[in-house]
Formats: C-alpha cells, structure tokens, sequence
C-alpha cells in the first residue's frame, strides 16, 4: 500500500496495534484496503511519540486523514466511515445493527482493560505496580469471555459485521500480550469460533507481529 491513492485516505497506524488492525481488517473485508496509504506512527500515554497529535490531540492511533473533511479517530468511527463509503454493510441496518455495536463495544472494552495491563507493566516502575489493578482488568476480560461464550455464539454463527472483526481482533491481542492467561481453556465454543474466523484473508493479511 504504497504511493497516494486517488481517494486521498491516510491511515496512522501500528502494525502492533489491536484497534488498528480491527480497521485494517474491516478494510480488506469492505475491498478498501488498497485505497490506504499507511503512515506508521506509535506512543504511550507517556509520550505521544510520532503519533498525529496535530489531527488527533488524543495523540492516539488509528487516525484517518481525508481530503474532505477532518481527521477521524477513534476505530469505531474510522469503521463505520470506510463501511458507509464502501457500502459494504458490515454495520447493518436492520436490528441486528444494536448487536453488531454492543458487540464492537465489548471486544473494544476488553482491549481497553487488556492495554491497561500491558501499561502497568510496561510503563509504570516496578515498586509502584498494582496487581490487584491487573487482576481487576483480566477480571472484565474474562467475564466479558464468559458472556460471549453462554449468549453470543449464534450471533457469532450469521452473517460477518463489524462486532465479530472486533471481536476476532481482540482475540488475537490476548494471544499477542496475555497468551500465559489461556482464554480458551474454558471456552471452548468461541476458541473454535476465533480459529475459523482467524483463518479469513482479512485476518491474515492484518496478523500482528509477534513479540
């Protein structure tokens, strides 16, 4: 994805991060992938790093530059801006809609407490680390797992949306940073779901690197 595409869309993005990827992956899926130019850019909330501060003050990634308007961030509003251009319905109309937004926002909670446990042992110095902090974080992770595992796995079963490429890269992102956790020890339902689902181009050609 290199040169500049006749759309003008620039992505920021970190090949490492989960919300990037869910972005990427929606991408493939809606056939824009190659209308992105990919601009790397990476920090913490420490330092924001080579991220697009200037259009996104949150200093975060992804972050989407269009030549039409301001700049779009976070994922969920860069996702559902590139399936309404692609009217690729990944967001659908109909009720099922309310479903595919709970669940995006379930797989984006567990991101968010899965990050968190990653910057308490990352960014903050060893004698001040809170483990019961950490623990609280896998806490909402797991039920989060639970919940999918008991209510969701017919929803899981119909048609591609956006909550399952959430969902599928949020997955992921345990194995990437808490693979010692073992998620699907106790599920065994959504570990079969994330294995067929893990195996769609989209998810490949958006696979993290490892370490």
């Amino acid at each position: 994805m290199s040169g500049v595409p006749a759309t003008g869309l620039t992505l920021y993005f970190s090949a490492a991060s989960p919300y990037a990827r869910k972005v990427l992956a929606l991408a493939h899926e809606a056939g824009l992938a190659d209308q992105l130019t990919l601009i790397v850019g990476s920090g913490t909330p420490l330092d924001p790093g080579t991220t697009p501060i200037a259009a996104n003050p949150l200093g975060k990634i992804p972050t989407l530059l269009r030549p039409d308007g301001a700049a779009l961030y976070d994922s969920r509003v860069i996702c559902q801006y590139l399936d309404a251009r692609a009217q690729a319905g990944l967001y659908p109309e109909n009720a099922r809609r309310w479903d595919a937004l709970t669940l995006e926002a379930t797989a984006d909670g567990m991101l968010d407490a899965a990050l968190a446990m990653v910057y308490e042992s990352r960014l903050r110095p060893e004698d001040i680390r809170f483990a019961p902090f950490v623990e609280g974080q896998w806490t909402k992770i797991a039920r989060s797992l639970d919940v999918i595992e008991a209510r969701w796995m017919a929803y899981l079963a119909g048609p591609l949306c956006a909550g399952q490429i959430a969902l599928g890269c949020a997955l992921g992102y345990l194995d990437l940073r808490h693979d010692a956790r073992n998620w699907r020890a106790t599920r065994p339902e959504l570990a079969r779901w994330d294995a067929r689902f893990g195996a769609r181009p989209a998810m490949q050609a958006t696979r993290p690197p490892e370490g």
